[in-house]
């Protein structure tokens, strides 16, 4: 059974920071892509950022370039989301997903095979 749990998530003012991780169990982690997406209130889930099954590879959308990071640790199947320089837009819920094969980032949902509960951030002004 293939789990993906996010942790990290909470409240923060504008300009602070943040760490998320999602650690998988129940599939062979390097094997695939993982994505986070973010899904704010009324709005449909977007694609925040996305990291190859190696770690060498990586996507973000516009909205957050420059200010979040992704990256991942194999051997503790874990991926991370490093968040500075938080807005109030990016108030949402984050979910971690991960996505076969592993070899390119792609921002599709329906190319992530499996997804995390999600993570609620909310950044105050």
């Amino acid at each position: 059974q293939v789990q993906l749990v996010e942790s990290g998530g909470g409240l923060v003012q504008a300009g602070g920071s943040l760490r998320l991780s999602c650690t998988a169990s129940g599939l062979t982690f390097r094997t695939y892509a993982m994505g986070w997406f973010r899904q704010a209130p009324g709005k449909e889930r977007e694609f925040v950022t996305g990291i190859n099954g190696s770690g060498g590879s990586t996507d973000y959308a516009d909205s957050v370039k420059g200010r979040f990071t992704i990256s991942r640790d194999n051997a503790k199947n874990t991926v991370y989301l490093q968040m500075n320089s938080l807005k109030p837009e990016d108030t949402a819920i984050y979910y971690c997903a991960a996505s076969f094969p592993p070899w390119t980032v792609v921002r599709g949902e329906r190319s992530y095979n499996y997804w995390g509960q999600g993570t609620q951030v909310t950044v105050s002004s």
